[in-house]
Protein backbone atom coordinates (compact mmCIF):
# COMPACT_ATOMS: atom_id res chain seq x y z
CA UNK A 1 0.00 0.00 0.00
CA UNK A 2 1.00 3.58 -0.09
CA UNK A 3 2.10 5.86 2.66
CA UNK A 4 -0.77 7.90 3.14
CA UNK A 5 -2.82 4.57 2.97
CA UNK A 6 -0.79 3.28 5.47
CA UNK A 7 -0.86 6.49 7.67
CA UNK A 8 -5.12 6.66 7.27
CA UNK A 9 -4.84 3.10 8.84
CA UNK A 10 -2.26 3.63 11.84
CA UNK A 11 -2.47 7.08 12.49
CA UNK A 12 -5.89 7.08 14.80
CA UNK A 13 -4.44 4.10 16.17
CA UNK A 14 -1.11 5.77 17.39
CA UNK A 15 -3.30 8.76 18.61
CA UNK A 16 -5.01 6.36 20.84
CA UNK A 17 -2.50 4.38 22.07
CA UNK A 18 0.38 7.01 22.42
CA UNK A 19 -1.77 8.35 25.39
CA UNK A 20 -3.03 4.97 27.30
CA UNK A 21 -0.55 5.30 30.06
CA UNK A 22 -1.65 8.99 30.94
CA UNK A 23 -3.58 8.52 33.51
CA UNK A 24 -3.69 4.95 34.60
CA UNK A 25 -3.26 3.99 38.20
CA UNK A 26 -0.26 2.45 37.71
CA UNK A 27 1.02 5.84 36.31
CA UNK A 28 -0.96 7.69 38.85
CA UNK A 29 1.05 5.72 41.36
CA UNK A 30 4.60 6.42 39.54
CA UNK A 31 3.69 10.38 39.81
CA UNK A 32 2.40 10.05 43.11
CA UNK A 33 5.99 8.20 44.29
CA UNK A 34 7.65 12.05 43.27
CA UNK A 35 5.98 13.99 44.87
CA UNK A 36 3.29 14.26 41.78
CA UNK A 37 -0.68 14.55 41.31
CA UNK A 38 -2.33 13.45 38.59
CA UNK A 39 -2.22 16.57 36.57
CA UNK A 40 1.00 17.54 37.66
CA UNK A 41 2.72 14.24 36.52
CA UNK A 42 1.16 14.60 33.15
CA UNK A 43 1.98 18.13 32.36
CA UNK A 44 5.54 18.17 34.01
CA UNK A 45 6.24 14.97 32.77
CA UNK A 46 4.97 15.03 29.39
CA UNK A 47 6.87 18.58 28.85
CA UNK A 48 9.77 17.65 31.26
CA UNK A 49 12.10 16.73 28.41
CA UNK A 50 12.12 19.94 27.25
CA UNK A 51 14.13 21.25 30.68
CA UNK A 52 14.08 23.99 33.01
CA UNK A 53 11.94 26.57 30.56
CA UNK A 54 9.10 28.55 31.11
CA UNK A 55 5.46 27.64 31.37
CA UNK A 56 4.87 29.48 28.31
CA UNK A 57 6.95 27.91 26.38
CA UNK A 58 5.50 24.21 27.15
CA UNK A 59 1.83 25.61 26.73
CA UNK A 60 3.12 26.45 23.40
CA UNK A 61 4.44 22.96 22.79
CA UNK A 62 0.98 21.26 23.84
CA UNK A 63 -0.88 23.43 21.96
CA UNK A 64 -4.62 22.56 22.81
CA UNK A 65 -4.66 23.93 26.60
CA UNK A 66 -5.30 26.87 27.73
CA UNK A 67 -2.10 28.40 28.67
CA UNK A 68 -2.94 29.21 32.27
CA UNK A 69 -3.89 26.11 32.93
CA UNK A 70 -0.71 24.52 31.84
CA UNK A 71 1.26 27.50 33.78
CA UNK A 72 -0.82 26.73 37.28
CA UNK A 73 -0.12 23.50 37.06
CA UNK A 74 3.90 23.98 36.15
CA UNK A 75 4.35 26.22 38.49
CA UNK A 76 3.01 23.71 41.66
CA UNK A 77 4.91 21.21 39.67
CA UNK A 78 8.05 22.91 39.37
CA UNK A 79 8.66 23.30 43.00
CA UNK A 80 8.42 19.60 43.50
CA UNK A 81 10.82 18.04 41.01
CA UNK A 82 13.00 19.10 38.21
CA UNK A 83 11.43 19.10 34.74
CA UNK A 84 13.98 16.61 33.50
CA UNK A 85 13.54 14.14 36.01
CA UNK A 86 10.03 14.38 35.88
CA UNK A 87 9.82 13.55 32.03
CA UNK A 88 11.91 10.54 32.76
CA UNK A 89 9.50 9.29 35.23
CA UNK A 90 6.84 9.54 32.95
CA UNK A 91 8.85 7.69 30.27
CA UNK A 92 9.48 5.02 32.31
CA UNK A 93 5.87 4.80 33.05
CA UNK A 94 5.32 4.34 29.77
CA UNK A 95 7.84 1.37 29.54
CA UNK A 96 6.36 -0.13 32.49
CA UNK A 97 2.93 -0.53 31.01
CA UNK A 98 4.69 -1.87 28.37
CA UNK A 99 6.01 -4.52 30.18
CA UNK A 100 2.88 -4.89 32.34
CA UNK A 101 0.85 -5.71 28.96
CA UNK A 102 2.55 -6.41 25.81
CA UNK A 103 5.51 -8.64 26.69
CA UNK A 104 2.83 -11.68 25.59
CA UNK A 105 2.36 -10.02 22.30
CA UNK A 106 3.98 -12.54 19.32
CA UNK A 107 6.14 -10.46 17.82
CA UNK A 108 6.86 -7.95 19.66
CA UNK A 109 10.41 -7.48 18.81
CA UNK A 110 9.09 -6.47 15.17
CA UNK A 111 6.99 -4.14 16.35
CA UNK A 112 9.87 -2.53 18.72
CA UNK A 113 12.15 -2.10 15.70
CA UNK A 114 9.73 -1.10 13.05
CA UNK A 115 8.30 1.85 15.23
CA UNK A 116 12.03 2.37 16.17
CA UNK A 117 13.13 2.65 12.21
CA UNK A 118 10.42 4.96 11.72
CA UNK A 119 11.04 6.73 14.47
CA UNK A 120 15.02 7.45 13.45
CA UNK A 121 13.76 8.73 9.97
CA UNK A 122 11.37 11.10 11.56
CA UNK A 123 12.65 14.93 10.73
CA UNK A 124 12.17 16.33 14.42
CA UNK A 125 13.39 20.17 13.02
CA UNK A 126 10.60 22.11 13.94
CA UNK A 127 8.41 20.13 16.54
CA UNK A 128 9.03 20.81 19.76
CA UNK A 129 7.87 18.69 21.94
CA UNK A 130 8.81 15.47 19.63
CA UNK A 131 12.34 16.86 19.48
CA UNK A 132 12.39 17.06 23.13
CA UNK A 133 10.79 13.63 23.82
CA UNK A 134 13.11 12.40 20.95
CA UNK A 135 16.24 13.11 23.08
CA UNK A 136 15.20 10.67 26.06
CA UNK A 137 16.87 7.05 25.93
CA UNK A 138 14.29 4.31 25.32
CA UNK A 139 13.92 1.11 27.44
CA UNK A 140 16.06 -1.64 26.25
CA UNK A 141 13.24 -4.31 26.37
CA UNK A 142 11.10 -4.75 23.59
CA UNK A 143 7.81 -4.08 25.65
CA UNK A 144 9.04 -1.07 27.18
CA UNK A 145 10.27 0.07 24.33
CA UNK A 146 7.35 -0.52 21.87
CA UNK A 147 4.99 1.43 24.26
CA UNK A 148 7.44 4.38 24.56
CA UNK A 149 7.99 4.38 21.27
CA UNK A 150 4.30 4.54 20.69
CA UNK A 151 3.98 7.20 22.63
CA UNK A 152 7.13 9.29 20.94
CA UNK A 153 5.33 8.64 17.57
CA UNK A 154 1.94 10.32 19.08
CA UNK A 155 4.10 13.10 19.55
CA UNK A 156 5.84 13.48 16.00
CA UNK A 157 2.10 13.27 14.52
CA UNK A 158 0.76 15.80 17.01
CA UNK A 159 3.36 18.22 16.98
CA UNK A 160 3.31 18.17 12.94
CA UNK A 161 -0.27 19.15 13.62
CA UNK A 162 0.30 22.14 15.53
CA UNK A 163 2.62 23.01 12.85
CA UNK A 164 -0.46 22.24 9.94
CA UNK A 165 -2.94 24.43 11.64
CA UNK A 166 -0.45 27.68 12.08
CA UNK A 167 -0.22 26.74 8.63
CA UNK A 168 -3.96 27.36 7.59
CA UNK A 169 -4.26 29.89 10.21
CA UNK A 170 -6.50 28.06 12.67
CA UNK A 171 -5.54 28.02 16.35
CA UNK A 172 -5.30 24.78 18.45
CA UNK A 173 -7.64 25.59 20.54
CA UNK A 174 -10.23 25.73 18.02
CA UNK A 175 -9.13 22.22 16.37
CA UNK A 176 -9.40 21.19 19.66
CA UNK A 177 -13.23 22.76 20.64
CA UNK A 178 -13.77 20.72 17.39
CA UNK A 179 -12.29 17.48 17.91
CA UNK A 180 -13.12 17.14 21.96
CA UNK A 181 -15.71 19.37 23.06
CA UNK A 182 -16.61 16.96 25.76
CA UNK A 183 -12.84 18.00 27.08
CA UNK A 184 -13.43 21.60 26.50
CA UNK A 185 -13.37 22.20 30.54
CA UNK A 186 -10.69 19.70 31.15
CA UNK A 187 -8.21 21.75 28.71
CA UNK A 188 -8.75 24.57 31.03
CA UNK A 189 -11.53 27.31 28.91
CA UNK A 190 -14.85 28.21 29.86
CA UNK A 191 -18.14 28.38 28.08
CA UNK A 192 -17.05 32.03 27.17
CA UNK A 193 -14.30 30.80 25.54
CA UNK A 194 -15.66 28.92 23.14
CA UNK A 195 -15.54 29.67 19.06
CA UNK A 196 -17.68 30.20 16.66
CA UNK A 197 -17.67 27.39 14.12
CA UNK A 198 -18.46 27.22 10.70
CA UNK A 199 -17.61 25.27 7.20
CA UNK A 200 -14.66 27.44 6.83
CA UNK A 201 -12.94 26.31 9.75
CA UNK A 202 -14.44 22.78 8.71
CA UNK A 203 -12.54 23.39 5.68
CA UNK A 204 -9.32 24.87 7.66
CA UNK A 205 -8.87 21.82 9.90
CA UNK A 206 -9.48 19.36 6.61
CA UNK A 207 -6.37 21.30 4.92
CA UNK A 208 -4.74 21.00 8.25
CA UNK A 209 -5.08 16.92 8.23
CA UNK A 210 -3.65 17.00 4.71
CA UNK A 211 -0.66 19.29 5.81
CA UNK A 212 0.13 17.11 8.51
CA UNK A 213 -0.08 13.70 6.42
CA UNK A 214 2.61 15.56 4.34
CA UNK A 215 5.04 16.35 7.37
CA UNK A 216 5.13 12.99 8.77
CA UNK A 217 4.58 11.37 5.30
CA UNK A 218 8.67 10.50 5.20
CA UNK A 219 9.52 8.50 8.23
CA UNK A 220 6.66 6.47 7.16
CA UNK A 221 7.58 5.98 3.47
CA UNK A 222 10.98 4.55 4.93
CA UNK A 223 8.64 1.05 5.51
CA UNK A 224 8.88 -1.79 3.23
CA UNK A 225 5.75 -4.06 2.59
CA UNK A 226 6.33 -6.58 5.09
CA UNK A 227 7.01 -3.92 7.75
CA UNK A 228 3.96 -2.34 6.84
CA UNK A 229 2.00 -5.52 7.65
CA UNK A 230 4.12 -5.83 11.29
CA UNK A 231 3.27 -2.24 12.20
CA UNK A 232 -0.53 -2.61 11.21
CA UNK A 233 -1.03 -6.07 12.65
CA UNK A 234 1.34 -5.00 15.88
CA UNK A 235 -0.42 -2.02 16.95
CA UNK A 236 -3.91 -3.80 16.75
CA UNK A 237 -1.77 -6.82 19.28
CA UNK A 238 -1.36 -3.81 21.51
CA UNK A 239 -5.23 -2.24 21.56
CA UNK A 240 -6.27 -5.38 21.99
CA UNK A 241 -3.74 -6.06 25.11
CA UNK A 242 -3.88 -2.72 26.88
CA UNK A 243 -7.97 -3.29 26.63
CA UNK A 244 -7.85 -6.56 28.52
Amino acid sequence: MDTKELLDKVAPTIGELGSAFYFVPETMEAGKAIGLGGMEFYVQGRGGQMGDTAPEAVAAAFGYFKPSLVKSVLDAAQEKITPRAAGAAHLEACAALGRAKLAAIPNIEALAAVLGKINDAADPEGLALYAAIRTETLATDAPGRAMQLIAVLREFRGSAHLVALRAVGLKSSVAHYMKRPDMWKMFGYTDEDAPEVDDSVHRKLEEAERITDFIVEPAFAVLDDNEQQVLIDGLEAVKTALAA
